[in-house]
C-alpha cells in the first residue's frame, strides 16, 4: 500500500484503562485512567487522537465535532471524505460511483488513501492530533491505524435501538443553509431497571422551517436495515437485497462493520470507553464531559475566552 497515514509516531500520552461510563449510576466498572482531565500539557507534544465509534444515527458526529471545537482539533469523518470525493471530478469518482453502484465495499485502500490525504494536508497546516468519526470500521483498518499512529481513546456511543430509529426517522436538512435539524420528540419510559431517555427535537429557526427536506433512505425500513448490518457480519451481496437509494448504500457500506470484534479489539489494549447517552445534548454532553474528565475544562476555556 502506498504512504499511508502520515502521522507522527510518538508515545501515548495518555494510560486508559477500559471503562464502562454509565450516566444513571455514575460509576466506572475498574479505577477511572487518567484521562485528559489528569494532563492539562498535552499540547505541547501532540493534541489527542480519539477515535468515536457507534450505531446509525447515534449522535457521532455531533459529539465529535463539538469535542473538536474545544480541543482544538480537527474532526475528521471519513463519510465525508468519501462524500466529496464522490462529488469531485476525476478517476477516484468515477471509480467510487461504480463500487457503490454495484453494492460492493469500498476498499481499505481506498479509504485509507482518502484518510491519508486528510492528515497530510491538516499537517502542512500545523493540526496536531485529530477526532476520527467513521473510522476504523473493520478490523483490518484498526490494525493499520495502529501500525502508523497511537490512538488514545476510543468512545463508543451508545442509544437503544428504539431511539436510534426514531432520531433517523426525525433527521431535516435545510435545502436552503445546508444545517441539519431533527423533529423527533423522544420520550422513552424506563424500564426493566434500566433508565428513561428523554430528548427535545432540534428545530430549525423561522427562516429554515419552510425549506426542510427528509433523506430519501430515511424511511423507517431502510434505517432498520441499517442499524442490523451495522451490528452483524455481512458480506457485499447481501447489500444488494436492501432497499437502499445511492444515498444510504454509502452510508451501508460506511456503516458495514463487525462491530463486536472491533469493540473487543480496542477493549483489549485497554482503549475502549463505552458511553450510554442519557437523553439529548442539554443532558449527555455535560455527562460526556465529566466520563472524559473536561468538565471544568470546559469552563477554564470559557473563562479565558
Amino acid at each position: 500500500m502506498a504512504r499511508v497515514l502520515r502521522v507522527a509516531r510518538s508515545s501515548s500520552l495518555f494510560s486508559f484503562g477500559s471503562r464502562s461510563y454509565s450516566a444513571e449510576a455514575s460509576h466506572v466498572s475498574s479505577p477511572p485512567p487518567p484521562f485528559l482531565g489528569a494532563r492539562r500539557g498535552f499540547t505541547k507534544e501532540r493534541n489527542v487522537q480519539w477515535v468515536f465509534l457507534g450505531c446509525p444515527g447515534v449522535g457521532k458526529g455531533t459529539y465529535a465535532s463539538r469535542l473538536s471545537s474545544l480541543l482544538g482539533v480537527p474532526h475528521i469523518a471519513t463519510g465525508d471524505l468519501v462524500r466529496d470525493a464522490l462529488a469531485s471530478s476525476g478517476p477516484l469518482s468515477q471509480q467510487l460511483s461504480e463500487i457503490v453502484n454495484q453494492g460492493k465495499l469500498v476498499s481499505d485502500e481506498i479509504i485509507v488513501n482518502l484518510l491519508s490525504k486528510r492528515l497530510e494536508a491538516g499537517e502542512a497546516k500545523g493540526e496536531s492530533g485529530f477526532i476520527l468519526d467513521g473510522f476504523p470500521r473493520t478490523m483490518r483498518q484498526a490494525e493499520i491505524l495502529g501500525d502508523v499512529t497511537d490512538i488514545d481513546l476510543v468512545v463508543n456511543l451508545k442509544l437503544p435501538e428504539e431511539v436510534l430509529v426514531d432520531k433517523c426517522l426525525g433527521r431535516r436538512t435545510c435545502n436552503q443553509c445546508g444545517k441539519g435539524f431533527n423533529i423527533a420528540h423522544i420520550n422513552l419510559k424506563g424500564e426493566n431497571g434500566k433508565p428513561g431517555i428523554s430528548m427535545d427535537p432540534l428545530l430549525p429557526p423561522p427562516q429554515c422551517m419552510s425549506k426542510l427536506i427528509t433523506r430519501a433512505d430515511d424511511t423507517e425500513e431502510v434505517v432498520k436495515a441499517r442499524l442490523r448490518i451495522y451490528n452483524e457480519t455481512v458480506g457485499p451481496l447481501s447489500l444488494l437485497s436492501l432497499p437502499f437509494s445511492c444515498e444510504a448504500m454509502l452510508d451501508a457500506l460506511n456503516d458495514c462493520v463487525q462491530s463486536q470484534p472491533l469493540e473487543e479489539y480496542y477493549r483489549s489494549k485497554g482503549k475502549l470507553m463505552e458511553f450510554d447517552l442519557p437523553g439529548g445534548i442539554p443532558e449527555s454532553w455535560p455527562r460526556l464531559l465529566e466520563a472524559l474528565r473536561l468538565d471544568d475544562y470546559e469552563e477554564k476555556q470559557s473563562a479565558a475566552a
